[in-house]
């Protein structure tokens, strides 16, 4: 019996150890295909793709065929493209918050319970912009009033 548990144990791990690989390489890849499309010289190689398309027309009669190339071929593209651009996304914004969420927790009067905002619900971010709404509107009326600080009342809408 025990055998048992321990060979389904190891072929959960390969299975883990599978999907590590695929994941590190797609991020790799999708690092690599941000830096390189993202560049000068890929919107350099997209026009002059185009411009030869749009040269060959005549050639081609433009026909349907003709049409059906740059169509088929930008809609793929398209398609993969948003694949990239969403992991290359949700990267940089997780990295920008785990900054953040580190300076907040650095400095010695900050707020902490305004760390990992982005698991608060619409309404909780609504009423905390609201909240820094009226501290803005508060500091620009009266210079002496710190405004960093906020009353009680005000923070007793956030919850974790």
């Amino acid at each position: 019996m025990k055998e048992t548990q321990v060979e389904k144990l190891k072929e959960h791990e390969k299975e883990h150890d599978f999907l590590c690989v695929v994941s590190d390489a797609f991020r790799v890849f999708a690092r690599r295909c941000s830096v390189m499309l993202g560049s000068a010289w890929a919107f350099a190689g997209a026009v002059l793709v185009i411009g030869v398309w749009l040269i060959t027309g005549p050639t081609f009669h433009f026909s349907d065929t003709w049409q059906l190339i740059i169509n088929t071929a930008t809609t793929i593209i398209t398609f993969l493209m948003v694949f990239l651009i969403q992991n290359t996304q949700n990267r940089d914004a997780k990295a920008v918050h785990l900054k953040l969420d580190e300076l907040i927790r650095a400095i010695k009067n900050a707020r902490n319970e305004l760390v990992d905002l982005e698991d608060l619900s619409d309404e909780e971010l609504q009423r905390l912009d609201a909240q820094f709404r009226r501290m803005r509107r508060r500091a620009e009326n009266d210079e002496t009033s710190p405004s960093r600080h906020v009353d009680p009342v005000e923070t007793a809408g956030i919850t974790r």
